[in-house]
Order: C-alpha cells, then structure tokens, then sequence
C-alpha cells in the first residue's frame, strides 16, 4: 500500500509518522497521481506546529507542492492523460506517495523543467512572481528589500528581480548564506548577527531606502523592516518563521511615511485557474529563459521528513529541498 506522512497532534518532529495512507480513486474532476518529488516549505512547520489550524481536521497529510505521474483520470477531466508529468502548489497533502486531488489546481511541466525542480520551485515560484508581478509590481530602477534571503523563495526571487532591473537587497544570518545569496541575483547582503539592518539598507542606499520590503520572517523583524521603506513604499508581510507580527496601530504606518501594509497568500492570488495557469508559465518562462535557476540543495527520503523539518527549523538548509517519495 502506498505511504505517506501523517500527523495526528501538533507537536515537533516527532509527530510526523510514516504510515499506510489509500489515496482512494479519482471522482470527477479528479486525478490520481503519483509522486515523483515533494517540497519543503515553512508553512509545513506551522501545520505541524499548531501555528496554522490544520485544513480538515486531524489526521493531516502536510506539504503543499509536489510533482508527479498521473495514474488515472476521473470524469470530466480531458486535459490530462495517464503519464502527463504535472504539478502543483495547494494548501495541504503533499507528502505521500500518492494521492487524489483537483485536476484543476495542477499545471502540466513542460520539457526541460525536472520532477525535483517543479516540486521544489512550485509554491516558493510563484510566490515569487505574485509578488514581484503582483504584490507590488517591480520595474527597472526599484530597490527592494528580502529578509531571509537565502532561503527557499528568496534564491527564487533575488534571480528574477535582478532580471526586472531592480537593485536588490537582502538579508542572511552568516557569511555562508551572505554568498549564496549574492550568487543568486542580490547586489547586496545584511549580515543581520553582524549588523543593524536599518542602518545597512541607509548605507547601501544613502539614505534614500527602499521601495518595497518583503518579509517573511515576522516578530524578529518588525517593526524595524518599516524603517527601511521610502514614503509611500510598500511592506509585504508574507510569512512569520520567527513568530506573527504583534498587533500594531494603523497610525504607525501614517509615521513611517504613510506607508502602504498588505498580508498576501498564494491560494488567493491563484484562486481562479486563469491566475494559477499565468502564474505558473510566467514562473516556467523565466526558468526555462536561464533568468532564473533552480538547484536543489537538500534531499530528504520521505520517511525522513522529521529530520528535513528538524533542518529547517535549525536554519540547517539553504534554498530548495525536496522529500523523495
């Protein structure tokens, strides 16, 4: 029988349990598909953790992007065929062998794009293009600020806004990760064990600031990341890995420079299945173009998805890493 994670309880990584999961057969609309690749993404850990309520209920299969084979196809689906290479980037479920889901909600993966690039680039991708194309639109002549920027969505997006022209600034916690990250698009990067962000971003910038500051980092960096936006500029807070942004007073931004303050995610901005199928070409687009590539640096087995998360968590791992079913 086919397997998969489970969790039962919010807990650490001990929670994650390697059992038997039947994904069942396609109903319409449906497909069933096998796994080939999944990806590791924070938002797994808030699932796990209790920082997200869990979709459904317990039991819950975490991990939200994967690739893999179709099997089989249920009604009313005559776009995809029994060996189409697809995948997707959904809330929960990924992290089994198999599974049923949505024929609308995956992309097929065109050729030149791998089963471990597509798993791994699918949520952290196209967040990255919803947000440099969407969010707040990044042209030529734009200085952004990214924190984490050796991470997964930040090697990702660092690539495609030097491709847009913008000066890009990140943020990384040792020289290791400062490297990788330059390697990967960023013309500058904070060091922030070393030093004060806010007064790096005035460095590097004379003063002048940025037009827009992406973060998904949260408590750790707010409201500091305020102090790094030019009047009428842009903070984008799209993830919490150091813990949710405490409550604050709108009159903040008004002393900030009348600041603009958005919360994106992903599954709005790719709700309908037209933003879905243009999000996911422009994201193919720029990889297949060489603007953008995609490396794997961490490989877990499946049923060590406990150590993968342990990794993450530890700020273990840079980039893109993928859970081989």
């Amino acid at each position: 029988m086919p397997k998969a994670i489970r969790i039962h309880a919010h807990g650490g990584s001990e929670v994650l349990t390697y059992e038997d999961a039947d994904p069942g057969q396609p109903g319409a609309g449906q497909i069933l598909i096998r796994h080939t690749a999944i990806g590791l993404n924070f938002i797994d850990v808030y699932h796990r953790s209790g920082l997200y309520p869990p979709p459904g209920g317990f039991p819950l299969i975490p991990g939200g992007e994967a690739a893999g084979v179709v099997l089989a196809v249920g009604a009313d689906v005559d776009w995809l065929k029994a060996g189409d290479r697809i995948a997707y980037a959904v809330n929960v479920g990924a992290y089994a062998e198999q599974r049923v889901i949505a024929a609308d909600r995956v992309v097929k993966v065109p050729d030149g794009i791998s089963d471990e690039q597509a798993a791994g680039m699918m949520l952290k991708g196209m967040t990255a293009e919803y947000l440099l194309r969407r969010t707040f639109k990044v042209k030529a002549g734009d200085t952004i600020l990214f924190h984490a920027a050796a991470g997964g969505v930040g090697l990702i997006l660092g690539q495609w806004a030097k491709h847009l022209g913008a000066t890009v600034i990140g943020t990384a916690s040792s020289a290791d990760k400062v490297e990788l990250a330059k390697a990967h698009g960023f013309d500058h990067v904070i060091n922030y064990k070393e030093q004060d962000f806010v007064a790096g971003v005035a460095a590097i910038t004379g003063g002048r600031k940025c037009d827009v500051v992406y973060d998904s980092v949260g408590n750790d960096t707010f409201p500091a990341s305020l102090d790094c936006l030019k009047p009428l500029g842009m903070f984008v807070s799209f993830g919490q890995s150091s813990g949710p942004i405490p409550p604050f007073s709108m009159s903040l931004l008004a002393q900030k420079g009348s600041l603009y303050a958005t919360r994106p995610t992903l599954f709005v901005y790719n709700a309908r299945r037209e933003d879905l199928v243009a999000s996911a070409e422009a994201l193919f687009d720029v990889v297949q173009s060489g603007a953008v590539e995609i490396k794997i640096n961490q490989r877990y087995q499946l049923k060590d998805a406990g150590k993968a998360h342990s990794d993450l968590e530890g700020r273990r791992t840079t980039g893109t890493t993928v859970l081989i079913p």
